[in-house]
């Protein structure tokens, strides 16, 4: 059994611990509230970018080959948001069990992968190596803007890697208390301007080229903000829950001290009582 002194050490240690997630909490309760009026503006990004997809439908899926675009951070303490959109593409790779009733993109098990985060980078690193073609990192640290997305559709669109359309799987804000990995299909030039959709007008390559890209940077854009504050809310649940934790682990640890504490007083007491009736 511990030590009343290690006890007494313990509570100490969980009691500072508690206070530093209290103010984790605190500071992801303020970058939320931030990150959901900027998700809120950016949503017409993604409104407008889903009207082009829909009006630009391919004849065909079979043959198609998709770059993914996995979209997390570089922090944790956060849950398992990471950890969400990591399982997803491996679900829509094949390396992994799919979820019944879950809408996967099909998808060749060597599709290449890029990766926005180095908490999904370490994962997917581990699972599906050989598919890895770009990875970034120092995005997210504050709230996206245009600027990141615009600088890494730019990177995508020169880095060489050949590909019909781009699926973007980020995580979704369902809720404050809530979020679920969803996918986000975005088309290449040659694709878009071969789509029944666009056959009817006629359009000079330059312009379908700008196009695309221009798409796919909003379709980022709308995802690295969404991903951003379905982040910060999973933080702040994550730090509440730890606080809470934190709570219970110092009231057990104090129940504890105290018996301790009241046994060895005990123990004093008899030692007197015992010499003095010797005497």
């Amino acid at each position: 059994m511990a030590t009343l002194r290690e006890i007494e050490m313990r509570l100490k240690s969980v009691r500072n611990i508690g206070k530093i997630t209290k103010s984790m909490k605190m500071i992801a309760s303020t970058k939320l509230n931030q990150a959901q009026r900027a998700m809120q503006a950016a949503k017409q990004y993604g409104i407008a970018n889903n009207e082009v997809v829909s009006h630009a439908t391919p004849d065909g899926e079979a043959g198609k080959r998709r770059l993914f675009i996995v979209i997390s951070s570089d922090r944790g303490l956060c849950g398992g948001i990471h950890s969400s959109v990591s399982k997803a593409t491996r679900r829509a790779l094949g390396h992994a069990k799919p979820i019944p009733e879950e809408k996967l993109p099909a998808a060749d098990n060597d599709s290449p992968i890029m990766i926005i985060g180095d908490k999904s980078k370490s994962q997917l690193s581990r699972a599906v190596p050989k598919n890895l073609a770009l990875t970034f990192n120092q995005v997210g640290k504050d709230v996206p803007t245009f600027a990141d997305a615009a600088a890494i559709a730019d990177l995508v669109s020169t880095s060489g890697v050949e590909y019909d359309s781009v699926i973007i799987v980020h995580n979704r804000f369902v809720s404050a208390l809530s979020y679920e990995p969803t996918f986000v299909e975005v088309l290449n030039a040659k694709a878009l301007a071969e789509s029944p959709g666009f056959k009817s007008y006629e359009m000079e390559e330059d312009v379908t080229k700008d196009l695309a890209e221009f798409q796919l940077a909003n379709a980022i854009f709308a995802a690295l903000v969404e991903g951003h504050a379905a982040e910060q809310s999973s933080r702040r649940n994550a730090m509440d829950n730890a606080s809470k934790n934190a709570s219970d682990m110092v009231a057990s640890l104090q129940m504890t001290y105290n018996r301790g504490r009241q046994a060895s007083i005990t123990n004093e007491l008899v030692d007197i009582i015992t010499g003095a009736s010797a005497l």
